[in-house]
């Protein structure tokens, strides 16, 4: 199960529209994917008036190449309150 995790800086100013973008963002992700959970987090604290926020994907059959380069897309709408680049990770669980 292929699971991501994007992060980048939103200028706290710009918090409140940059929030509505990206749960408009996510909103749209989820009803085009049955089962796709999004979630939108954020550190605590901010520095120099700039705030990081994390989104995370997961599907029970993972995230594969069509549906982040799809979520890659659909985030050009973040674009305009960006700070700096969006750092996609990708984790899948450990094989015991």
């Amino acid at each position: 199960m292929r699971r991501l995790f994007i992060y980048y800086r939103i200028a706290s100013a710009d918090a409140a529209l940059a929030l509505r973008a990206a749960g408009a963002m996510q909103d749209a992700l989820r009803a085009r994917h049955p089962g796709l959970q999004a979630e939108l987090w954020r550190r605590p604290q901010e520095k120099d008036g700039v705030q990081t926020w994390m989104e995370i994907y997961m599907q029970a059959e993972g995230v594969g190449p069509v549906l982040e380069a799809e979520i890659a897309a659909a985030a050009e709408a973040l674009s305009p309150w960006l700070q700096g680049p969006r750092h996609t990770e990708v984790f899948v669980p450990c094989a015991w």
